[in-house]
């Protein structure tokens, strides 16, 4: 399995099989787009499956004997990183590597090209002001913010086992506060979490 490194130079493998599988982890919009793309220019049946980073870990792990997919794209570092610690990808260099900034060239712990940067997010909170007028409840400034008692229930997250982002958000509590405090401030959170 190639890692998530602008796939679309990957022309001669998915040509010759006549098919190119995707398993993305980015948005559904961005894997629709792009492996249609691909499709249309190389005259290559394409598909993907849409899953979470911490999913598809689980799902190319399951078939490193058997590979059912060609490329893994976009998702979160973490679970791209540890897939290389596993053995799981091969390494894989764009021609267009030079155009992405040199600290996202080559960033997994192991290194060798075994995953690259395809786009760069920000993690943040979302919230319905609707619903929180209709509730008469403040809009959160803050993550303490969320673990205040008006938001009991009101709090929805995914799950850090199968969403990246859900476990880099994790992750980056533990780094920014350290664990004994993050766990603290997840602990309190919880309480208002209703999904």
């Amino acid at each position: 399995m190639l890692p998530g490194s602008h796939w679309l130079t990957l022309t001669g493998a998915a040509q010759a099989k006549g098919r190119l599988v995707v398993y993305c982890s980015a948005t559904n919009e961005m894997c629709e787009v792009e492996t249609k793309a691909f499709g249309e220019k190389y005259d290559v049946k394409t598909s993907f499956i849409r899953n979470g980073s911490g999913s598809t870990l689980a799902k190319v792990d399951a078939e490193k004997k058997n590979p059912q997919a060609d490329v893994w794209y976009g998702g979160t570092l973490d679970p791209q990183s540890q897939a290389g610690e596993m053995g799981l990808l091969q390494p894989y260099k764009s021609e267009n590597l030079e155009q992405i900034m040199e600290k996202f060239r080559d960033p997994a712990k192991v290194k060798g090209n075994l995953s690259s940067a395809v786009y760069v997010g920000i993690l943040g909170f979302g919230v319905n002001t609707q619903r929180l007028k209709e509730k008469n409840l403040p809009v959160p400034k803050c993550w303490k913010d969320l673990t205040k008692p008006e938001y009991k229930g009101e709090i929805q997250i995914a799950d850090p086992q199968s969403s990246g982002t859900a476990y880099t958000a994790l992750a980056t509590f533990v780094q920014l506060w350290g664990e004994d405090q993050a766990f603290d401030y997840l602990k309190q959170l919880n309480g208002n979490v209703s999904q």
